[in-house]
């Protein structure tokens, strides 16, 4: 039985596809959610809650085919605290830039990326898909990346304590002495 190589793939948790012809450069837009995606991204990023996503930017086109895109990115979210486990509120606000490109020119820019020399200079575009362009996953993975990947609430220190194991650690071992070392 042969398996469809995109039956293992996910669906995006956002999409937002814009057709081509309908891009006004001169407004700009903005992209809310709803709550089934908001339910749906609190679960892929392990987020308490999550208010205020909105993300408004503008398009214009470019050279060859391609468009570009400048916006901001805004949400309020709440993360789990790695060391108390409680709560950490936090406001995101950043700005994005992305460009539109054709398949063919990704594909002309895949064959330079081969290319040592230029490979570090390559800011990888986003695919035009037939004569749309899809600005959900750039506003999910705008928002993932902006999370503190280990958030912490100020003031707060992590301190293991094993009271059995120090109850059983004898006087003359070598864990003892270092501790009193460490103690002294």
């Amino acid at each position: 039985m042969t398996q469809n190589p995109n039956e293992d793939l996910q669906a995006p948790p956002l999409t937002r596809k814009i057709r081509l012809g309908e891009i006004d450069q001169n407004a700009d837009k903005t992209i809310q959610i709803a709550e089934s995606e908001r339910e749906t991204i609190m679960a892929l990023l392990d987020l308490r809650d999550l208010a205020g996503l909105s993300f408004v930017y503008r398009l214009r086109p470019g050279s060859g085919k391609r468009v570009l895109l400048t916006g901001r990115l805004e949400a309020d979210v709440v993360q789990t605290c790695v060391v108390s486990l409680e709560p950490l509120p936090a406001h995101i606000d950043v700005p994005v830039k992305a460009e539109f490109w054709p398949p063919e020119k990704i594909a002309e820019l895949q064959a330079r990326a081969e290319d040592p020399v230029q490979a570090s200079e390559i800011d990888w575009p986003e695919a035009i898909e037939g004569d749309a362009i899809d600005l959900g996953p750039l506003v999910y993975e705008t928002l993932a990346t902006s999370l503190d990947p280990y958030p912490k609430k100020a003031g707060v220190d992590f301190q293991w304590s094993d009271a059995k194991q120090d109850a059983e650690t004898p006087k003359n071992s070598p864990f003892a002495v270092l501790k009193d070392l460490k103690d002294s």
